[in-house]
Protein backbone atom coordinates (compact mmCIF):
# COMPACT_ATOMS: atom_id res chain seq x y z
CA UNK A 1 0.00 0.00 0.00
CA UNK A 2 0.65 3.36 -0.60
CA UNK A 3 0.53 5.70 2.54
CA UNK A 4 1.05 9.19 3.10
CA UNK A 5 1.89 10.82 6.42
CA UNK A 6 1.41 14.32 6.96
CA UNK A 7 3.54 14.73 10.37
CA UNK A 8 5.25 17.75 11.34
CA UNK A 9 7.24 16.52 14.32
CA UNK A 10 10.22 14.37 13.34
CA UNK A 11 10.50 11.88 15.97
CA UNK A 12 6.95 10.78 15.24
CA UNK A 13 7.55 10.47 11.37
CA UNK A 14 10.54 8.73 11.29
CA UNK A 15 8.66 6.68 14.23
CA UNK A 16 5.51 5.79 11.82
CA UNK A 17 7.73 5.94 8.65
CA UNK A 18 10.08 2.81 10.19
CA UNK A 19 7.22 0.56 10.88
CA UNK A 20 5.18 1.07 7.78
CA UNK A 21 7.92 0.63 5.67
CA UNK A 22 9.17 -2.95 7.96
CA UNK A 23 5.33 -3.79 7.15
CA UNK A 24 6.63 -3.69 3.49
CA UNK A 25 4.05 -0.32 3.11
CA UNK A 26 5.71 2.10 0.43
CA UNK A 27 5.47 5.74 2.64
CA UNK A 28 5.95 9.41 1.49
CA UNK A 29 6.91 12.07 3.98
CA UNK A 30 5.25 15.59 4.62
CA UNK A 31 6.01 17.95 7.43
CA UNK A 32 3.33 20.92 6.28
CA UNK A 33 -0.21 21.22 6.11
CA UNK A 34 -0.44 23.12 2.70
CA UNK A 35 2.11 20.68 0.89
CA UNK A 36 0.52 17.94 2.02
CA UNK A 37 -2.92 18.95 0.92
CA UNK A 38 -1.28 19.40 -2.12
CA UNK A 39 0.04 15.85 -2.31
CA UNK A 40 -3.27 14.17 -1.08
CA UNK A 41 -5.45 15.43 -3.79
CA UNK A 42 -3.08 15.37 -6.55
CA UNK A 43 -1.69 11.85 -6.31
CA UNK A 44 -3.48 8.21 -4.97
CA UNK A 45 -2.96 7.31 -2.12
CA UNK A 46 -4.54 4.19 -0.46
CA UNK A 47 -3.94 6.06 3.28
CA UNK A 48 -3.24 9.04 4.57
CA UNK A 49 -2.51 9.83 8.49
CA UNK A 50 -3.10 13.34 9.04
CA UNK A 51 -1.60 14.88 12.52
CA UNK A 52 -4.31 17.28 13.73
CA UNK A 53 -1.61 20.19 14.73
CA UNK A 54 0.31 21.03 11.68
CA UNK A 55 2.17 24.18 10.44
CA UNK A 56 0.93 26.17 7.29
CA UNK A 57 -2.47 24.27 7.72
CA UNK A 58 -4.11 22.54 10.69
CA UNK A 59 -5.00 18.82 9.97
CA UNK A 60 -8.71 19.49 10.22
CA UNK A 61 -9.12 22.18 7.49
CA UNK A 62 -6.71 19.91 5.51
CA UNK A 63 -9.18 16.76 6.03
CA UNK A 64 -11.82 19.37 5.26
CA UNK A 65 -11.02 20.96 2.29
CA UNK A 66 -8.83 17.33 0.68
CA UNK A 67 -12.91 16.06 1.51
CA UNK A 68 -13.96 18.59 -0.80
CA UNK A 69 -12.06 18.15 -4.01
CA UNK A 70 -12.52 14.47 -3.94
CA UNK A 71 -10.26 12.60 -1.92
CA UNK A 72 -11.70 9.66 -1.43
CA UNK A 73 -8.77 7.85 0.13
CA UNK A 74 -9.46 6.37 4.26
CA UNK A 75 -7.35 9.07 6.30
CA UNK A 76 -6.53 8.74 10.24
CA UNK A 77 -6.07 11.53 12.30
CA UNK A 78 -3.26 11.61 14.70
CA UNK A 79 -3.84 14.44 18.43
CA UNK A 80 -2.67 15.04 21.05
CA UNK A 81 -5.94 16.52 21.97
CA UNK A 82 -8.32 13.43 23.52
CA UNK A 83 -11.98 14.91 24.39
CA UNK A 84 -14.71 13.49 22.67
CA UNK A 85 -15.34 16.95 21.18
CA UNK A 86 -11.92 16.67 19.42
CA UNK A 87 -12.68 13.71 18.02
CA UNK A 88 -16.07 14.55 17.33
CA UNK A 89 -14.85 17.92 15.11
CA UNK A 90 -12.23 15.52 13.51
CA UNK A 91 -14.55 12.95 12.58
CA UNK A 92 -17.40 15.36 11.34
CA UNK A 93 -14.19 17.11 9.06
CA UNK A 94 -13.66 13.79 7.34
CA UNK A 95 -11.57 11.55 8.87
CA UNK A 96 -12.44 8.16 8.97
CA UNK A 97 -10.69 7.36 12.35
CA UNK A 98 -8.71 9.07 15.16
CA UNK A 99 -5.82 8.10 17.55
CA UNK A 100 -4.63 9.72 20.29
CA UNK A 101 -1.09 10.60 21.21
CA UNK A 102 1.17 8.86 22.83
CA UNK A 103 0.22 5.37 20.69
CA UNK A 104 2.04 2.41 20.15
CA UNK A 105 2.94 1.15 16.30
CA UNK A 106 0.82 -1.63 17.26
CA UNK A 107 -2.02 0.43 17.21
CA UNK A 108 -1.41 2.55 14.71
CA UNK A 109 -1.19 -0.66 12.24
CA UNK A 110 -4.13 -2.92 13.33
CA UNK A 111 -6.16 0.87 12.65
CA UNK A 112 -4.56 1.30 9.52
CA UNK A 113 -5.68 -2.37 8.26
CA UNK A 114 -9.09 -2.04 9.72
CA UNK A 115 -9.54 1.02 7.23
CA UNK A 116 -7.81 -0.74 3.86
CA UNK A 117 -10.25 -3.85 4.65
CA UNK A 118 -13.06 -1.51 4.12
CA UNK A 119 -14.75 -2.75 0.80
CA UNK A 120 -13.53 -0.30 -2.70
CA UNK A 121 -17.21 0.60 -3.82
CA UNK A 122 -18.20 -1.79 -6.83
CA UNK A 123 -19.41 -0.43 -10.43
CA UNK A 124 -22.53 -1.12 -9.80
CA UNK A 125 -22.60 1.07 -6.91
CA UNK A 126 -21.27 4.50 -8.12
CA UNK A 127 -24.67 5.92 -8.20
CA UNK A 128 -27.14 5.73 -5.65
CA UNK A 129 -31.18 6.80 -6.54
CA UNK A 130 -33.88 7.45 -4.16
CA UNK A 131 -37.23 8.68 -5.84
CA UNK A 132 -35.72 11.78 -7.31
CA UNK A 133 -32.65 12.37 -4.84
CA UNK A 134 -29.20 10.97 -6.76
CA UNK A 135 -25.98 10.47 -5.04
CA UNK A 136 -22.80 10.27 -7.31
CA UNK A 137 -20.44 8.66 -4.93
CA UNK A 138 -16.84 8.65 -6.80
CA UNK A 139 -18.11 12.61 -7.80
CA UNK A 140 -19.39 13.00 -4.14
CA UNK A 141 -22.23 15.07 -5.49
CA UNK A 142 -25.61 15.06 -4.77
CA UNK A 143 -28.63 16.24 -6.64
CA UNK A 144 -32.49 16.65 -5.63
CA UNK A 145 -33.87 16.55 -9.24
CA UNK A 146 -32.49 19.33 -11.16
CA UNK A 147 -30.82 21.69 -7.62
CA UNK A 148 -27.24 20.55 -6.84
CA UNK A 149 -27.31 19.90 -2.51
CA UNK A 150 -24.81 21.00 -1.21
CA UNK A 151 -23.40 18.59 1.95
CA UNK A 152 -20.44 18.67 4.30
CA UNK A 153 -18.22 15.54 4.10
CA UNK A 154 -19.94 14.22 7.79
CA UNK A 155 -23.67 14.87 5.86
CA UNK A 156 -22.86 13.25 2.79
CA UNK A 157 -21.45 10.10 4.50
CA UNK A 158 -24.41 9.76 6.62
CA UNK A 159 -26.59 10.03 3.67
CA UNK A 160 -24.72 7.61 1.80
CA UNK A 161 -25.66 4.98 4.42
CA UNK A 162 -29.70 5.90 4.50
CA UNK A 163 -29.14 5.31 0.45
CA UNK A 164 -27.63 2.32 0.60
CA UNK A 165 -29.85 0.61 2.81
CA UNK A 166 -33.24 2.54 1.07
CA UNK A 167 -36.07 1.22 2.28
CA UNK A 168 -34.37 -0.33 5.58
CA UNK A 169 -34.31 0.96 9.07
CA UNK A 170 -31.09 1.83 10.18
CA UNK A 171 -30.75 2.14 13.86
CA UNK A 172 -28.78 5.28 15.83
CA UNK A 173 -26.24 3.14 16.74
CA UNK A 174 -25.92 1.57 13.21
CA UNK A 175 -25.29 5.35 12.21
CA UNK A 176 -22.62 6.40 15.55
CA UNK A 177 -20.66 2.78 14.24
CA UNK A 178 -20.53 3.21 10.70
CA UNK A 179 -20.90 7.16 10.04
CA UNK A 180 -18.69 8.20 12.97
CA UNK A 181 -16.85 5.17 13.90
CA UNK A 182 -18.18 5.36 17.56
CA UNK A 183 -18.51 2.06 19.01
CA UNK A 184 -19.97 4.19 22.19
CA UNK A 185 -23.14 7.12 23.01
CA UNK A 186 -21.29 9.83 22.61
CA UNK A 187 -24.15 11.01 24.78
CA UNK A 188 -24.65 13.78 22.50
CA UNK A 189 -27.84 14.78 19.97
CA UNK A 190 -24.96 14.30 17.38
CA UNK A 191 -27.13 12.03 14.91
CA UNK A 192 -30.22 13.67 15.53
CA UNK A 193 -28.61 17.49 14.41
CA UNK A 194 -26.98 16.01 11.25
CA UNK A 195 -30.10 14.22 10.37
CA UNK A 196 -32.31 17.41 10.77
CA UNK A 197 -30.01 19.51 8.26
CA UNK A 198 -29.95 16.95 5.58
CA UNK A 199 -33.45 17.13 5.76
CA UNK A 200 -33.70 20.87 5.37
CA UNK A 201 -30.92 20.62 2.38
CA UNK A 202 -32.45 18.11 0.07
CA UNK A 203 -36.19 18.80 1.09
CA UNK A 204 -36.49 21.62 -1.87
CA UNK A 205 -39.73 21.19 -3.06
CA UNK A 206 -40.21 17.78 -2.71
CA UNK A 207 -41.95 15.51 -0.52
CA UNK A 208 -39.66 14.27 2.55
CA UNK A 209 -37.41 11.17 1.89
CA UNK A 210 -36.10 10.70 5.44
CA UNK A 211 -38.20 9.40 7.98
CA UNK A 212 -37.63 8.86 11.52
CA UNK A 213 -39.17 5.73 12.69
CA UNK A 214 -39.77 5.77 16.65
CA UNK A 215 -38.25 3.74 18.70
CA UNK A 216 -36.54 2.20 15.87
CA UNK A 217 -34.23 4.93 13.70
CA UNK A 218 -34.06 6.25 10.13
CA UNK A 219 -35.13 5.18 6.96
CA UNK A 220 -34.89 6.84 3.27
CA UNK A 221 -37.60 5.90 1.28
CA UNK A 222 -40.00 7.46 -1.44
CA UNK A 223 -43.49 8.32 0.25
Amino acid sequence: MRVLVIEDDSDTAAYIAKGLRESGQVVELVRDGRDGLVRATQDQFDLVIVDRMLPGLDGLSLVKAARAAGLASPVLMLTAMGAIEDRVAGLEGGADDYLVKPFSFAELNARLNALARRPPIREEETTLQVADLAMDRLKRTVKRGDHVVELQPREFRLLEELMLNAGRVVTRTMLLERVWDFHFDPGTNIVETHISRLRAKIGGDGAPLIHTIRGAGYVIRAT
